[in-house]
């Protein structure tokens, strides 16, 4: 059995890898969404670096993806698109409720956080677990930050 390396992963983990860049991408998706819908300006920034940074993880792994002969995924998933359209519906009618926002981004950085962590344990020893480590500090130091900012907004709603 060959030891895995960057360019010849297995199976299973191109296949988290690709699961990894969908949530980034349903994540970049969602915190533009919700950064258009903000008059906040320093919330809006936030949300803004936090959807660019999503990006650069989504691509990050996608390069270890087509280094692998495979063609990585550049769509967000259907579940992530119907979350937007219902943050969109409860937008408008909450009306700038910040509370709100920040209540949502924080459960989708739930959901991306648990990716990680799942992709974590299923990919130890893994070539790649330098890379996910890296992007999982990242992505925790990020929730915390929503999380803290909702926290903040209590008296906001």
């Amino acid at each position: 059995m060959a030891v895995e390396t960057k360019q010849t992963l297995s199976a299973e983990t191109v296949s988290q890898l690709q699961e990894l860049i969908q949530i980034n991408i349903d994540s970049r998706d969602g915190f533009r969404q919700a950064s258009e819908a903000l008059d906040d300006l320093t919330l809006r920034s936030a949300f803004e670096q936090l959807a660019d940074d999503r990006d650069v993880q989504a691509d990050d792994l996608a390069r270890f993806v087509t280094w692998n002969g495979e063609i990585p995924r550049r769509e967000g998933s259907v579940s992530a698109s119907v979350h937007r359209t219902w943050m969109s519906i409860r937008e408008m009618l909450s009306s700038d409720d910040r509370y709100a926002m920040l209540a949502e981004a924080e459960r989708g950085e739930d959901a991306i956080k648990a990716a990680y962590e799942t992709a974590l344990k299923s990919t130890a020893g893994s070539a790649m677990n330098d890379v996910l480590l890296r992007q999982y500090a990242a992505v925790k130091a990020s929730h915390d930050r929503i999380r803290d900012l909702r926290d903040a907004c209590q008296d906001c709603a």
